[in-house]
């Protein structure tokens, strides 16, 4: 069961929910179903309502139902406070599945803190998050681009060239690159940080030319920046220079640019369609069944499919779905047999361990894998938080505070 609220609804849903039946156990949902963001925030949406939906055909939890309160952020920031506080004071929610953005956890991630609720991440960021309350089930950095740049320097060489978003993300990102070169006998030859608004990549791609790298790691983010893509194959660059990211794909850019830009550029992540194991070959089938075969499923959304399962685990564990019984279950290392492989949430850290693959995209708008890192820890996150023997540490790693 799910009630969608906007906020133009908000006041008369109110006054009806004192009178309306509503299921046994509340879930909160806050993610991008409109705005620039829908293109995850609907994939990321959609996971939630199937593994709602998969829990309750199969008799709930504890012999409960699931409803689920859910929120459009229509992407913008000052939303996700008022729902997320209006989640906390009204809805009478046991935990919280909201965001993308490192913005927007940053943003909320207090608000559940203060209220004790389970807050759960999904999705691929830089790392860092450290909280007791926050659940990340989503690939950070330290995961992503450690294999990503060791399997890069073997492959192409060890010059490296970064194009990265200039805000968190691409910044604390090129750090680790940064890191992980020099671990693996790379460097890095140039770099370049850009605004989302930029759409002439001439001035990158001449810096490129000139730098003469063996890849580059790009990490566009937004319509705009997938076109550094189009436009490095347009220069023919692409006939010398390597292309690796840790966020293509993760919006289905591979959709949309050309095959000549597309093919052979290098992703890594924690989940790909193609990935082959039972558990996705159910839960592929599952999706494409409500949803159709149209666009191909996200890595966001698995991570929410996952967080579901993980928190349902951990009530089933628990015995009892009110918060607190819940954080000591997630804390006991709850295991789940998820469509990207085996996942495990680290107790101290909050984070999962999960697999890590590597893929080649093809002329065909898709990709294969080409190698399965498995098991990837979370290393940055499970040095900085120890949130067992800290439960009252609440930080955002970064480089810079260590």
């Amino acid at each position: 069961m799910k009630k969608h609220l906007t906020s133009s609804v908000i006041a008369l849903t109110a006054a009806l929910t004192t009178s309306a039946a509503t299921a046994d156990i509340k879930v909160g949902a806050i993610f991008d179903l409109t705005g620039g963001l829908n293109i995850y925030g609907i994939q990321q949406d959609n996971a939630l309502d199937l593994a709602v939906e998969s829990i309750n055909a199969n008799g709930g939890l504890l012999g409960e139902q699931i409803e689920v309160v859910s929120y459009d952020s229509q992407s913008e920031l000052s939303k996700y406070t008022q729902y997320a506080n209006t989640s906390v004071l009204r809805d009478g929610i046991s935990a919280m599945f909201a965001g993308l953005t490192s913005s927007s956890r940053e943003a909320i991630r207090p608000i559940f803190r203060k209220a004790n609720i389970p807050y759960f991440y999904s999705s691929l960021y830089e790392g860092g998050a450290c909280d007791r309350q926050t659940f990340v089930t989503g690939s950070s950095a330290s995961q992503q681009l450690e294999p990503l740049i060791k399997w890069a320097i073997e492959q192409y060489g060890p010059n490296i060239y970064i194009m990265a978003p200039d805000y968190n993300f691409g910044t604390i990102s090129a750090h680790w690159i940064h890191e992980y070169a020099e671990q693996n006998g790379g460097q890095v030859v140039g770099e370049d940080f850009l605004a989302l608004t930029v759409t002439d990549y001439s001035p990158t791609i001449q810096k490129i030319q000139q730098s003469r790298p063996d890849f580059v790691v790009a990490l566009p983010v937004g319509a705009n920046q997938t076109g550094f893509l189009e436009q490095f194959a347009a220069a023919g660059l692409k006939e010398d220079i390597g292309v690796v990211s840790s966020n293509y794909g993760s919006g289905n850019q591979q959709v949309v640019v050309s095959p000549a830009a597309g093919e052979g550029l290098i992703a890594s992540q924690g989940y790909f369609m193609q990935v082959d194991n039972p558990a996705n070959a159910e839960f592929v089938e599952m999706w494409t069944a409500k949803y159709g075969d149209d666009t191909p499923i996200v890595s966001g959304a698995v991570d929410v499919w996952n967080a579901v399962h993980v928190w349902a685990a951990a009530v089933e564990k628990a015995g009892d779905a009110t918060p607190e019984a819940v954080i000591t279950a997630l804390e006991s290392g709850i295991t789940f047999d998820a469509p990207n492989g085996t996942v495990t949430m680290e107790p101290g850290s909050h984070h999962l361990r999960q697999n890590i693959y590597i893929a080649e995209g093809d002329a065909d708008h898709g990709f294969s894998i080409v190698e399965t890192f498995e098991d990837a820890a979370p290393s940055y996150e499970n040095e900085m938080c120890d949130l067992i023997a800290n439960p009252d540490l609440a930080e955002h790693f970064t480089p810079e505070t260590n």
